[in-house]
């Protein structure tokens, strides 16, 4: 079963980070505690207030899984290889973890369950498209993976649904842009489809917005992301899709941006205040939860924690 990590009592680690008013900027950070090991290019899934953090630029394996109640990390059975830029998403308290790179960039069709109460892993049916820097979601009981790239780092348009329980793909209608390094989130029945970049390249960020409907098989374009970037973290939280970080072949984001799908519309919101990229986000409580990645262009990693209130001042 799980190994228990002592939580970290730094007194910087859990020091209040709250964002200076700047006008139209709403909400306000703070500190938590630190994963217990330092990552980058992880995947992020969660349910039921555990957030399960899976792979690592830099080879590890251990899940790490914070509980976001009580501010406090564990770690679970090891992903049974390195990988990094996978994809992950949980359904009726299970972990799916789809594709990733292997063995250096090679994108695989691996896909992977963690079963909590057993804390084992478990192989299920092989994503149709294999890839990496993809992105999951969950929408009425599947598991829609959208885009990313293949072994070489060219794009796919791929978009392929998993059915948890028949352990079974099909075929959904393409996503308009083939980009990888890009956000997808379910919000209102639908799938919001926000940034990335082309070909694995950070010089060609997209501010590109598609919606997809599954009850329709069809997408729409909506209102572009104001600040074009790849690697961001993003969570969806009282109707709306936060789109946090990232980066470009220049600089690392700390930009929060939000957007209402009904509005088709964009707010900022105060900034990260540790700028990162290839780190994951979840929710709990009215809160948002961020968690490791990287502070400079590239490789580096962290085990940063930061927890956005977005009404707080």
């Amino acid at each position: 079963m799980h190994k228990t990590i002592a939580q970290l009592a730094m007194a910087g680690t859990m020091a209040m980070l709250v964002a200076p008013a700047l006008g139209h900027e709403v909400g306000a950070w703070a500190g938590a505690s630190a994963a217990p090991a330092e990552r980058s290019e992880v995947a992020v899934a969660e349910f039921e207030g555990k957030a399960y953090v899976i792979g690592d630029y830099n080879g590890a394996t251990d899940l790490l899984i914070y509980d976001m109640a009580s501010d406090h990390w564990s770690v679970g059975a090891p992903f049974p290889y390195p990988v990094h830029h996978t994809a992950a998403a949980a359904y009726k308290g299970i972990v799916y973890v789809f594709g990733g790179y292997i063995n250096g960039w090679e994108a695989s069709s691996n896909v992977w369950a963690y079963i909590p109460d057993k804390d084992i892993w478990e192989p299920r049916a092989s994503i149709p498209t294999p890839r990496g820097a993809a992105a999951a979601a969950v929408v009425d009981g599947k598991i829609h993976v959208i885009s990313g790239s293949s072994t070489g780092r060219g794009n796919t348009r791929a978009h392929e649904v998993y059915d948890p329980l028949d352990d079974s793909w099909t075929a959904a209608a393409p996503v308009p842009t083939a980009r990888d390094h890009l956000s997808v989130v379910a919000v209102d029945g639908k799938l919001v489809v926000v940034g990335g970049r082309v070909d694995g390249d950070p010089g060609r960020n997209l501010d590109v917005n598609q919606i997809y409907d599954p009850v329709t098989d069809s997408w729409s374009e909506g209102a572009p992301l104001p600040t074009p970037r790849s690697g961001a973290a993003a969570a969806a939280l009282d109707g709306e899709v936060y789109v946090m970080g990232g980066e470009s072949n220049t600089k690392v984001f700390n930009e929060v941006e939000a957007y209402g799908l009904s509005a088709n519309s964009w707010t900022e919101h105060a900034p990260l205040p540790t700028a990162r990229h290839g780190f994951g986000a979840g929710t709990f409580e009215g809160k948002i939860y961020t968690m490791t990645g990287s502070p400079v262009v590239g490789g580096g990693k962290s085990g940063v924690v930061e927890v956005y209130t977005p009404g707080a001042e």
